[in-house]
């Protein structure tokens, strides 16, 4: 189909063309030139992105207001961004998760990772939660829902708009239903636990699936063991080691709600009689907990992100190092020791070395028995290190 061309925007003379010609996603506002003419350009509306000689490059999404001003969508010329360019995108993403899960409950598109960037869209059996964090995304937000309803077979659209990276966008921050009902929270099984997701009144979109890998090796620790879940949120690893033979576990988190979702967890699962929550600041609750003579065979903790941006990594790194430091103290002699970050700034080495500092610290030593990722519906995207944002580390204390 032939469409109006876009606008045609430039590199610098001093910017390389080549690490996009190999892949990379993104283009910064100070790699433009960025004339009167290229800020007229509508925010979220596509471009043709070209070197400065006039060669062409992909065709980008577009938002003078942003720091990552252009976005790649596609890197064919002449292509047209349109319906049925999306909807190949969506069927592609959902043919990938259909293959790697039995039941439809998981990441339906991880952004860049599948070709639609900032776009998150988690999927609850028939509801799918969408986080359009990207101009382009916002504004083609009826194409998703007539797709997701019309062409997957999904009866509800939920968008949530509470990201960070909308702000940064200059986008709204404003929460609806776009299509369908929603009734409550939704029950989820995963790893033979059940969790409920609140996709309305919950954390992100309801429920961390990118967790689900590193919930399962908790599992093959579990049986016999009592468990201590710091930053539980809603039960992910404290259920899944219930489910699995852990004899007790504490769920702990400083959210009253998302505690209830655990407690509803565990009661559905017919395990709440080895369940209980505690509710505090994990930190000052750790602390409480050594000073109170407090063991656990397994603790896991499972924090926020300390680092979310290379500012923050100092700080984030010491955030760190504390964690594990608190949670060897909890641990018993010969237990187990799970520590995790979804920081994006943060690499995987630089989180295990803030970790063994910590159990160093506390006077411990360690082997590291596993290093998990974020589950195959979160695909990394090649080009892009951020994408790979999860990692878990195991360890077995003496």
């Amino acid at each position: 189909m032939t469409h109006e061309p876009y606008p045609t925007i430039r590199l610098l003379p001093k910017t390389s063309p080549q690490k996009f010609r190999f892949g990379f996603p993104w283009v910064y506002s100070n790699e433009l030139v960025m004339d009167r003419r290229t800020k007229k350009i509508s925010a979220g509306n596509f471009v043709n992105l070209t070197d400065n000689a006039g060669i062409f490059l992909g065709v980008c999404t577009f938002n003078a207001n942003s720091k990552i001003a252009a976005r790649f969508m596609d890197r064919t010329e002449g292509q047209c961004i349109d319906r049925d360019w999306l909807r190949t995108k969506l069927e592609t993403a959902l043919s990938l998760r259909a293959r790697l899960f039995d039941a439809p409950f998981y990441r339906l598109v991880h952004a860049e990772a599948d070709g639609l960037p900032g776009v998150i869209i988690d999927r609850f059996g028939d509801t799918a939660v969408i986080q359009p964090n990207a101009f382009w995304a916002e504004n083609m937000l009826d194409d998703f829902t007539a797709i997701l309803t019309g062409d997957l077979g999904l009866t509800t659209v939920y968008k949530n708009a509470l990201g960070r990276a909308r702000k940064l966008e200059g986008l709204d921050n404003e929460n609806k239903i776009l299509t369908g009902s929603i009734d409550g929270a939704i029950p989820v099984q995963m790893n033979g636990a059940t969790f409920m997701a609140d996709i309305q009144g919950g954390q992100k979109t309801g429920l961390f699936f990118d967790q689900r890998p590193n919930h399962a090796f908790a599992a093959k620790l579990a049986k016999g063991l009592r468990v201590l879940d710091v930053f539980s949120h809603v039960g992910g690893f404290s259920l899944t080691c219930l489910a699995h033979g852990a004899i007790q576990a504490t769920a702990l988190d400083g959210s009253e709600p998302a505690l209830g979702l655990a407690q509803q967890g565990a009661d559905a699962m017919g395990v709440a009689d080895r369940f209980e929550t505690l509710r505090g600041d994990a930190f000052d609750k750790m602390k409480e907990l050594i000073d109170a003579g407090e063991k656990y065979d397994f603790v896991i903790c499972d924090p926020p992100a300390f680092a979310p941006n290379k500012v923050a990594m100092s700080a984030g790194l010491r955030a760190y190092e504390r964690v594990a430091r608190l949670g060897s103290q909890l641990v018993s002699p010969g237990g187990y020791l799970g520590l995790c970050s979804c920081s994006h700034a943060i690499d995987l080495q630089g989180f295990r070395d803030a970790c063994l500092t910590g159990i160093g610290k506390s006077g411990r030593s360690a082997q590291i028995l596993h290093t998990g990722f974020a589950g195959a519906d979160h695909p990394t995207h090649a080009n892009l290190g951020e994408s790979a944002y999860l990692k878990s580390v195991f360890f077995r204390l003496d």
